[in-house]
C-alpha cells in the first residue's frame, strides 16, 4: 500500500488536545453565527416596524391637519370657546349701534337740562339783583 494514497481505509492520527481544541472551535463558530444570524433577523423585524410606524406617521401627518382623522376633545371645546368669544364681539362690535337712540334721547335731555339750570341761574341772578 502506498503511504499517499488516500481511500476510505486510510486511518488518521491526531492527538486528543488538537482533537478537542478543533471541536471547541466548531462548536464557537457555530454558536457565534447562529448569535449573528439572530441578531441581523432582529434587526430586520425592528426596521420594518420602523418602516409601518414611519408610514403610519406620514399618513397621520397628512390627514390630522385636513380633519380626516377626527378632533381631540380639547380640540372641540376650544372651538366652542372660540365661537363664543366670536359672538360676543360681535355683540359688543353691534352696541354703540343699538344704543345709538337711547344716547340721542339722553342728549336731548340734557340740552333740555342745561338751558333750564341757565334759566335758573338767570333768574337767580335776577331775584339776587332785586333782593339788595
Amino acid at each position: 500500500m502506498d503511504p499517499h494514497k488516500l481511500n476510505d481505509g486510510t486511518e488518521v492520527t491526531i492527538p486528543l488536545r488538537n482533537l478537542v481544541t478543533i471541536v471547541i472551535a466548531v462548536v464557537l463558530a457555530t454558536s457565534a453565527y447562529f448569535s449573528t444570524q439572530s441578531r441581523i433577523q432582529a434587526i430586520e423585524q425592528e426596521m420594518a416596524k420602523t418602516a409601518i410606524v414611519r408610514d403610519m406617521n406620514t399618513e397621520f401627518r397628512i390627514r390630522w391637519p385636513r380633519g380626516e382623522l377626527g378632533a381631540l376633545p380639547a380640540d372641540a371645546r376650544q372651538d366652542m370657546l372660540i365661537e363664543g368669544l366670536e359672538r360676543k364681539i360681535e355683540e359688543v362690535s353691534q352696541a354703540p349701534s343699538r344704543a345709538q337712540p337711547d344716547v340721542d334721547r339722553l342728549s336731548v335731555r340734557f340740552e333740555a337740562l342745561t338751558e333750564r339750570v341757565a334759566r335758573l341761574e338767570e333768574s337767580f341772578e335776577k331775584n339776587k339783583g332785586s333782593a339788595e
